[in-house]
Parts: C-alpha cells; structure tokens; sequence
C-alpha cells in the first residue's frame, strides 16, 4: 500500500492529528485521541485503532492493556483534511480508561459537572500493573 494517501491529511506542526471514535451501532462518540502517520497507516492497514499517546510519547495500540480494542469499520477525513472520524466496534464495551462506555461521561448541568454514564468494570481491574 502506497503512503501517499497520509499527505491529504493537514497534520499539526509537530505532525499529530486529532481523531474522533465513533461506534459504529450506536453513533456515540466514544473518545477523542491524536494519530501521527505511523499510527493512521497501521490504523487502516489492520483494521484495528492505533493512536499515538501525547503523555508517553509512542504509539497506542486500544485496547493492548485493556483489551477493550477498537475494530475499525471505517475512516474518514473531515472538510478541511484536518480530523479523523473513525467508525469503530468497541470490544467489551468500554473505551474509557474510567471503566466506562464513553470518555464523553460528565456533563453539564447547571454548572456542576455531573457523572451521566456508570463505571462498567474498575479500572484496577482492566489495569493489573
């Protein structure tokens, strides 16, 4: 597979660009995350989500602790090239490191921020490190 489909894509100055997970049954956003070309490439090449994690500064396999893996069903870029929408099937049901379905669980409500999504299963147990 050529690398020349990664130039349409406007990378940030230090070469990452944000991604959107979206499950595929539901449309929930799930996450948001940053890919640099290593991890898009590997991304679309084995069908299973790889990020590049800012904090620890290598890739991110989803999933590769947790087991909770993204399969991807579809790729997408935005408009201005410059967002990643990724269709997903969210294995075991939780993207979030919280033990939760989503990332996306507090919301606001008159201004207090309030916990709308139950933890499905503890983190000590999804990460026995």
């Amino acid at each position: 597979m050529s690398d020349s489909w990664l130039n349409k894509v406007n990378w940030t100055e230090d070469g990452l660009v944000p991604v959107i997970a979206q499950e595929a049954g539901t449309g929930q956003v799930l996450m948001f995350a940053w890919m640099n070309r290593e991890a898009l490439k590997l991304t679309a090449t084995t069908n299973t989500a790889v990020y590049w994690s800012r904090s620890r500064k290598k890739l991110w396999h989803k999933g590769e602790e947790s087991g909770h893996v993204q399969k991807v069903q579809e790729i997408r870029l935005d408009c201005d090239e410059d967002v990643v929408l990724l269709t997903v099937e969210q294995v075991g049901g939780i993207a979030c490191h919280t033990g939760r379905h989503s990332c996306f669980f507090q919301k606001l409500e008159h201004e207090t921020w309030v916990d709308t999504e139950p933890v499905l299963k503890d983190p000590a147990e999804i990460y026995k490190k």
